[in-house]
């Protein structure tokens, strides 16, 4: 399988986990702190997934990799949380789709940051 096609497929594992974890989050807390604390699920599993499958960098320092991951990820978190409230505080609701718009407005912020993270981490992180 080519690099980005497993970057897909376990930025998209990652993503789902990320995206799915905000709705128990969102028992306990606002949808901005949930979106926040979801993305951190996403980022420990991507990290891993990427890490040993992707990158092929389990030979190298853990905690090199782990910082400009957590760095690029943050870059990411901004462009999520943006997007994700945005969309659901006024987007969404304008074009009268209320009654799903966090879901939908979450979704959309997740995926949002695909391309910026591959090169990220591509020619940062996992080098």
């Amino acid at each position: 399988m080519s690099e980005l096609l497993l970057f897909l497929v376990s930025g998209g594992i990652a993503a789902f986990l990320n995206w799915a974890s905000r709705f128990l989050f969102s028992l306990w807390m606002p949808f901005e702190f949930a979106v926040v604390a979801a993305f951190f699920v996403g980022l420990t599993s991507g990290f891993v997934m990427m890490r040993l499958y992707v990158f092929k960098a389990g030979e190298r320092p853990v905690m090199p990799q782990a910082s400009k991951y957590v760095f690029i990820n943050m870059l990411a978190l901004v462009q999520t949380l943006i997007i994700s409230v945005t969309l659901a505080r006024w987007v969404l609701p304008s074009l009268g789709a209320a009654e799903h718009a966090e879901a939908m407005a979450h979704f959309v912020g997740v995926l949002a940051p695909v391309g910026t993270s591959y090169f990220g981490h591509k020619f940062l992180t996992f080098r």
